[in-house]
């Protein structure tokens, strides 16, 4: 059974890129946005989390827990990167306009990325962050636009960049309707591939922030993209395995990265090998449940779905500003001292907090001219 119909118009009128969702979007809550949603709560509840780990009693109950939740939620820049592959990879195949292409990616992903780096870069120095010199240092300044590096989480906006340079060349692959299997397959071996080639040649300081750390998502979502109509269906074929791989992937994951986190010696090729794997399982899984729950509710109905998608609508404002908003309640506020229990409602508070603001501001803004000029949408 192929996917319903009016799911794959919506998702033709959506916007192009994980993060976006602009004035011409659907006019209503589709599948992608509800992925979106989901995506977009990780990540804050993520970095809420490792904003936790440093307020927890290490050793104790509750850090080990924070511990386990901040890994099981570390795979939001490889979710995003797969969905860019999916919706572009359908956008593409529909009709390719290069010119039109490059000027959205341009105002719809460099200005942003422009822009959010050098408010970030006045920020970290007016919350004495980071030296006030720093700011009319021409080598710093290129440190952190080539390696997405003027805030700990910008890199994600330089590597959808590369995505976008990337995809056009792989359209001949697109057009060929490969399938979603083969694609998984031939992703992973070229993840592993570039691993080694990036450990005995490339050497990249930073390797993380770039597309080829994320050839796994960018490859099986082109697949998807490519037979997007058929994927419903693939998913609930093969959902029993896809749940019974993401689970053993994820008891090998699990200890591995925790123990990364805690400083313990970790075999590299292991612990990205696990991370790729989890990383996709989890996206594959997401997507897939995102459109089983819009099949359940073909009109956008039901509260947490409506809510989730919503939120999915404005994931790029969440995204760029929930780090700030995060520091500013660690150290501007502070956090209170006390038990598992304080700290618990502490870090809930600041994660609805770091949550619901930035939605506020991006819903208000969504499709104004002060919008599009923040960001890019």
């Amino acid at each position: 059974m192929s996917e319903p119909a009016p799911a794959t118009s919506a998702l033709a009128a959506s916007s192009t890129a994980p993060l976006e969702q602009g004035a011409t979007a659907a006019p209503r809550l589709t599948a992608v946005d509800t992925f979106r949603g989901l995506t977009i709560m990780e990540v804050v509840a993520h970095h809420t989390s490792g904003m936790a780990l440093r307020h927890a009693e290490a050793g104790s109950l509750a850090h080990e827990l924070l511990l386990i939740l901040n890994r099981t939620l570390h795979f939001a820049v490889p979710a995003f990167v797969f969905l860019s592959a999916v919706v572009l990879t359908r956008s593409l195949l529909k009709k390719f306009d290069l010119r039109r292409y490059f000027t959205r990616r341009v105002t719809r992903g460099a200005w942003p990325y422009v822009l959010w780096s050098a408010l970030y870069a006045v920020w970290y120095v007016v919350t004495t962050q980071r030296p006030p010199e720093q700011l009319t240092d021409p080598e710093r300044w290129s440190f952190w636009l080539l390696y997405g590096k003027a805030s700990f989480h910008l890199y994600f906006l330089l590597v959808a960049l590369e995505v976008y340079l990337l995809l056009p060349l792989l359209l001949p692959l697109a057009r060929r309707r490969p399938s979603i299997g083969v694609m998984l397959g031939l992703g992973a071996a070229v993840q592993l591939g570039m691993y080694f080639l990036n450990r005995e040649v490339l050497t990249l300081q930073f390797p993380a922030s770039t597309v080829l750390w994320y050839l796994l998502p960018v490859l099986t979502g082109i697949g998807v993209g490519a037979r997007l109509d058929e994927f419903p269906a693939w998913w609930r074929r093969r959902l029993p395995w896809l749940l019974g791989a993401l689970a053993v992937v994820f008891a090998l994951y699990l200890p591995t990265a925790v123990g990364n986190l805690k400083g313990e010696p970790t075999v590299p090729l292991h612990y990205n090998a696990l991370n790729w794997g989890y990383s996709i399982l989890v996206a594959l899984t997401l997507l897939g449940a995102a459109y089983a729950w819009q099949e359940r509710r073909p009109q956008g109905g039901g509260r947490l779905r409506r809510a989730i998608a919503t939120l999915g609508t404005v994931s790029l404002p969440i995204y760029l500003i929930h780090p700030a908003l995060l520091q500013l309640l660690e150290y501007g506020v502070g956090l209170p001292s006390g038990g598992p229990l304080s700290l618990a409602l502490t870090v809930t508070l600041s994660f609805l907090t770091a949550l619901l603001i930035p939605m506020l501001v991006g819903r208000l803004l969504l499709g104004t001219r002060l919008g599009l000029f923040i960001f890019g949408r």
